[in-house]
């Protein structure tokens, strides 16, 4: 026996399924199809969908409408955000400089609303740029935004592959649009500097 245990996660495959099927056909005039991939995009979907923020976990969105910030459904852990722009391109050099702007100032709140909301002892901040880069969704650039903590790499990340979240995400977007905007109480201790 190798040690090694599977846990069953029955929601991977359709999710997995969803972000790498090629977008559907989108009509135009003259009703002929084209393809368009912000159309198969699932954060455009929910941009787009008219569904209330508090549904789609939408926790900001940019005064000008160029980035927001959502909960990631399929967190590494409690309190894991992405901030993206708005427009459906896959890397940052396709920015334009409002647009970069307007998702580094997402990112800064972002870093802010998990330091109050949660006291981490650190935080990641990163985007995985391509397939092979280990984007889970390559079309759309987003940046990644999670609390972290000293020794939060336990025996069930550790040994079992499996992460254990101790809260839905209606509190943790809950916990950090109550703080969105405030500001960090105390500045990052020297070790994180």
């Amino acid at each position: 026996m190798s040690g090694l245990e599977r846990l069953w996660a029955g929601w991977r495959s359709p999710y997995i399924d969803s972000v790498t099927a090629p977008p559907p056909p989108v009509p135009v005039a003259g009703g002929v199809a084209a393809s368009d991939g912000a159309a198969g995009c699932v954060f455009c979907s929910i941009l787009s969908s008219g569904e209330p923020d508090d549904a789609t976990h939408v926790l900001w969105r940019h005064s000008g409408g160029l980035a927001v910030a959502i909960l990631n459904a399929y967190p590494y852990g409690s309190g894991h955000l992405m901030v993206m722009p708005t427009r459906h391109v896959a890397s940052p050099e396709l920015l334009d400089v409002t647009e970069g702007a307007a998702l580094w100032e997402g990112a800064s709140m972002a870093v802010s609303a998990i330091r109050v909301a949660y006291s981490p002892d650190g935080l990641n901040l990163g985007a995985n740029i391509g397939r092979a880069g280990g984007a889970g969704i390559p079309e759309h650039l987003h940046v990644h935004v999670l609390p972290r903590w000293s020794g939060d790499t336990n025996f069930m990340t550790a040994v079992a592959e499996t992460r254990v979240l101790p809260e839905p995400l209606s509190l943790s977007a809950a916990k950090l649009r109550a703080v969105w905007g405030v500001g960090a109480t105390a500045p990052p201790s020297s070790d994180e500097v």
